[in-house]
């Protein structure tokens, strides 16, 4: 059984810089996709960004793109999610996703396991 922990979300000004981290455990070899999404209050959850364990393909958000960068630490099963130049429209809670089934997608039926959150909320 695949577990997610996040970690690192906090209060930041607009403009600012944060890391968000997973924490992945209950891998197999065949190593899951992953990925993060975010809702805020009162919208959907959508697609912030994803990586492939194995090939480490990345995929971003047209909202993100050239703002955000993930990362993966294969060795410590640690999947991170570098956000830079935050606004505070990007408030919300940050979700880490894994699918069983390597699809690199970027929907959220296509993520099996998720982790319980982590709180970002950015000032203006």
């Amino acid at each position: 059984q695949v577990q997610l922990v996040e970690s690192g979300g906090d209060l930041v000004q607009a403009g600012g810089s944060l890391r968000l981290s997973c924490a992945a455990s209950g891998l197999s070899s065949s190593r899951p996709s992953m990925a993060w999404f975010r809702q805020a209050p009162g919208k959907e959850r959508e697609f912030v960004g994803g990586i492939s364990w194995r090939y480490l393909r990345k995929s971003f958000g047209d909202s993100v793109k050239g703002r955000f960068t993930i990362s993966s630490d294969n060795s410590k099963n640690m999947v991170y999610l570098e956000m830079n130049g935050l606004k505070p429209e990007e408030t919300a809670v940050y979700y880490c996703a894994a699918d069983s089934l390597r699809r690199n997608g970027r929907r959220i039926d296509e993520y099996n396991y998720w982790g319980q959150g982590t709180q970002v909320t950015v000032s203006s």
